[in-house]
């Protein structure tokens, strides 16, 4: 049997179970999507998009589903270790793919914006959710967005309404939690409307010691000069899978922040496609990878600029240790009228040692004339010159190899916006690099 024949044959035997146990919106788009991913498959490495990961292995193991959608036990609050101190937040817990409305915060976001379950959202007002729901995210394009539209029970909707303002940060917990080898499959629709202004901050943990694989699909809107700082953090551990495509829709003169970080994690894939339809709109898109042992960790990323005077900065940096594999590719397509374009692609790696592999390829496709764009890769080793210096002045050779990565990865996280954020994260760093599971004190998780 095929990696895709299990999942054609779960679906065709549940469908009135996953359909029964969500809502007609996500419903509607479902059969398509099986009709997508019975033709597509996982992609092979044969696709450009994916030459750097074996998705089909990947799929392979018996994952269990939560179909008829049982409520898993967990206090996410005794649970809870990425608590960032001095950050301020409203926050929310998913649990596998399951928003709690019990969970909801006790302080109050201003009026003007909705962050709920989206199945539940999507019963309340259908054509609003209908009008976004799938519509960025093509399951006729990626069989991994088909396989997610085909199974997606629910997930998280936020909605910011026009010239709404918010000032505190949403930070969305993601816990991953099961007593057996666990697939999940998760959601994402944000809807900023014109002049909204928000920062999300997501954060991935595992809260057991076992098998899980992760898709996640997140659609993002971004309406005329709308402002959204969209963070996404993973702190799970080896035996974890993770496949995310964030697909974002920028209009006239908004902004959109993306970083991702990659803290601890087992095989990680991310794919970014941002499409630029407004003049005058911007993207920054960060990404900061540390990994060791054998981990993996693949991002994949389109920058769309489709009319003129639009801007987008790309940093991507991985630190890699032991036999960890890297893989950056980035892609930036300037259209055909994108005059003046501005865009600069940036990707540097670090191998701390000789069985460590980084695979980078950036590149440009321009079809405008009047454009400034550079792109560049570097892959390299520590510096033995400025090893010798800091060994010649006392200080051990474990520690300057330390002192050169934190140095090195810095230039990403100096970019975050949110200030306690930042500081927490030269600190899980720092223990990241010492070999420390970048537990926060009082976690219940890890122990």
């Amino acid at each position: 049997m095929t990696s895709e024949q299990q999942y054609i044959d779960l679906y065709r035997e549940c469908r009135e179970q996953i359909c029964a146990h969500s809502t007609d919106v996500l419903n509607a788009v479902r059969d398509e999507a099986f009709n997508s991913f019975e033709r597509l498959g996982f992609p092979s490495r044969k696709v450009e998009r994916y030459k750097y990961t074996t998705i089909d292995k990947l799929f392979e193991p018996n994952y269990g589903l939560n179909i008829n959608r049982l409520e898993v036990p967990v206090d996410p609050y005794k649970a809870f270790r990425c608590d960032v101190p001095n950050l301020s937040t409203s926050l929310y817990f998913i649990v596998n793919d399951q928003f709690r409305q019990s969970l909801q915060p006790k302080e109050n976001l201003p009026e003007g914006i909705e962050v709920t379950s989206l199945a539940e959202y999507a019963k309340a007002h259908p054509e609003f959710v209908a009008q976004h729901y799938a519509r960025l995210a093509k399951s006729d394009e990626d069989g991994i967005t088909a396989l997610n539209t085909m199974l997606a029970q629910d997930g998280l909707l936020v909605h910011v309404k026009r010239n709404v303002v918010v000032d505190k940060t949403v930070q969305v917990i993601n816990i991953l939690r099961s007593d057996v080898a666990m697939m999940v499959n998760r959601r994402v629709l944000i809807v900023m409307e014109e002049g909204a202004n928000a920062k999300f901050l997501f954060c991935d943990h595992a809260a057991d010691d076992q098998q899980f694989l992760t898709t996640q699909v997140i659609e993002a809107y971004v309406g005329a000069n709308a402002s959204l700082d969209l963070y996404c953090m993973e702190e799970t551990h080896y035996k974890n899978t993770r496949i995310s495509n964030v697909y974002v829709e920028q209009q006239r003169d908004s902004r959109f922040n993306h970083n991702v970080i990659t803290l601890h994690n087992g095989v990680t894939r991310n794919r970014l496609d941002v499409q630029l339809k407004g003049e005058g709109a911007e993207c920054w898109c960060n990404g900061c990878v540390i990994a060791d042992k054998t981990q993996h960790v693949d991002n994949n990323t389109l920058i769309d600029h489709q009319v003129s005077h639009c801007t987008s900065h790309e940093l991507y940096k991985y630190v890699l240790n032991d036999k960890a594999t890297g893989a950056f590719a980035g892609r930036v397509l300037v259209r055909h009228g994108a005059q003046h374009t501005v865009s600069e692609e940036v990707n540097q790696n670090l191998c701390a040692t000789k069985t460590a592999r980084m695979y980078t390829q950036p590149m440009l496709e321009i079809y405008a004339d009047d454009v400034k764009c550079s792109h560049g890769s570097t892959v390299g080793q520590l510096n033995d010159a400025a090893l010798f210096y800091m060994r010649q002045r006392g200080i051990s050779e474990k520690e300057a190899k330390l002192l050169l990565e934190f140095a090195f990865i810095n230039e990403v996280i100096d970019n975050i916006q949110l200030e306690p954020l930042r500081d927490r994260l030269h600190y899980l760093v720092e223990k990241r690099f010492r070999g420390e599971l970048s537990k926060c004190e009082g976690c219940k998780l890890c122990k």
